[in-house]
């Protein structure tokens, strides 16, 4: 299961264009997955259970801005899961760590534990590692918008459960 950080839709759509553009050249990319679930994110938690999750405490968040930034490449081997790193901001950080608090202790995955999360928005899962170049230059500069909800992802149920919209 998983905790999301939702983006305006002008972001989302900006970040759905990479994603056509690289599925256009024939790329890996998560224009792929048609799945109404699927949308431009920030995993900002992934536990296998977060049945006492508390989502009050996040109810009264304020949407604030996130930038888009350098692509990067996750993995090892032949194929790689491209990015768009996420600059952090104090808000971002503060988001992350009131979600983990809000969780409590678990066996958070360790890409998305405190000190060793890395934010990102993923574009492709299984990108080549030979078309990588040529990926960077179906995408663009940075992208400036906005953080502006919480979902629940489970897995298991292939449903997502809204938790918060940020004023």
């Amino acid at each position: 299961m998983s905790i999301e950080l939702l983006l305006d839709p002008a972001t989302e759509a900006a970040v759905r264009a990479e994603w056509d553009a690289l599925a256009a050249h024939g790329m890996s990319s998560l224009a792929h997955h048609t799945s109404a679930s699927n949308r431009p994110h920030v995993t900002l938690l992934v536990r296998t259970d977060l049945a006492h999750f508390d989502a009050h405490a996040l109810l009264e968040r304020s949407s604030f801005p996130v930038t888009l930034s350098a692509p990067l490449l996750f993995g090892a081997g032949e194929r790689r899961v491209l990015a768009r790193s996420i600059v952090p901001s104090a808000e971002l950080l503060d988001t992350h760590s009131a979600v983990h608090a809000a969780a409590g202790l678990g066996d958070d995955a360790p890409h998305t534990a405190p000190g060793e999360w890395t934010p990102h928005v993923t574009l492709a899962r299984r990108l080549r590692v030979v078309d990588f170049v040529a990926a960077l230059e179906l995408v663009g500069g940075e992208i400036h918008g906005r953080a502006v909800g919480l979902r629940l992802w489970n897995p298991e149920t292939a449903t997502v459960t809204d938790l918060a919209t940020f004023t």
